[in-house]
């Protein structure tokens, strides 16, 4: 499994990439607002620190202006993504963009039909979004389910499923049992997947006793 951070602030970013295993980022507008940064600047940004998928949202809902955008968004960097709205302009830009072999990222999907629609387009990636799903009183992770079952049936179906808008640890490891290829989480998700408390238990313990021995290593 992928894991891609979904942040466009660049520190956050910058501190992650040392780990070795980020394998991308996702932004969308609201993360570009909250970074009260120019978006240009902050994608090339992040595809200097990141040498994997960038995903950049265009704002535009129409299909000539979201090519238009597109063609400016692509030019900042190779690993740009371009990120679009699933909708039917947006399936007609993804389609646009991968005969140009362009990634192409489609976002906001809550069904699988949607979800069938954007591979029989060419996305590189589908982002189903199960925290929002489970907002509404759903379970997100059927969805999910759902979505590798039908792609697993259709081998020349090649998108990828990046299951978006995590809210916990639990979420990450649903996805990974569904065989779901990549997922987008938010910083202080990623970093409780490393939490456990008999983990911090058993460390105290170790160095209590080390301490009592009076030894140094060096």
């Amino acid at each position: 499994m992928k894991f891609f951070i979904d942040t466009a602030d660049v520190s956050e970013i910058k501190d992650l990439s040392s780990s070795g295993f980020l394998d991308g980022v996702t932004t969308n507008p609201s993360l570009i607002k909250k970074s009260g940064r120019n978006i240009n600047e902050v994608i090339a940004e992040i595809c200097d620190i990141v040498p994997g998928p960038v995903s950049a949202e265009v704002a535009a809902t129409n299909y000539n202006d979201m090519i238009a955008e597109a063609q400016v968004l692509k030019k900042i960097a190779k690993n740009v993504t371009i990120k679009v709205p699933l909708t039917w302009d947006g399936l007609k830009a993804c389609r646009t963009l991968r005969d140009e072999d362009v990634l192409v990222n489609v976002t906001l999907c809550f069904s699988a039909s949607q979800a069938l629609l954007a591979a029989k387009s060419g996305a590189t990636f589908i982002s189903p979004f199960v925290g929002r799903l489970d907002d509404i009183g759903l379970d997100g992770m059927d969805l999910i389910s759902d979505i590798c079952t039908i792609y697993s049936n259709y081998p020349n179906l090649n998108t990828e499923v990046l299951v978006a808008s995590i809210r916990s640890p639990k979420h990450v490891i649903e996805a990974a049992k569904m065989g779901a290829d990549i997922v987008t989480l938010p910083p202080n998700v990623l970093k409780q997947l490393i939490s456990h408390p008999l983990t911090d238990n058993g460390l105290k313990a170790f160095l209590e006793d080390w301490k009592m021995t009076g030894q140094s290593i060096t």
